[in-house]
């Protein structure tokens, strides 16, 4: 997950929406565990758009 620090609200919105817990906030910083199946729902429900999915790595 890529967040971008200057839109996020910390509003903690995405952590409650996360169906696996693999989201936190610790001292106004998002941080993603590695239960996160990039399922992309935090991306959906950011209400300022501060969240994005990782490119995924092209197979060589």
């Amino acid at each position: 997950m890529i967040v971008n620090e200057y839109k996020c609200l910390h509003c903690g919105g995405c952590v409650g929406s996360c169906p696996h817990n693999a989201i936190f906030l610790n001292d106004f910083v998002l941080q993603f565990s590695d239960k996160c199946t990039r399922c992309g729902i935090c991306v959906g429900l950011c209400p300022v758009t501060a969240l994005s999915l990782e490119p995924k790595e092209a197979k060589q």
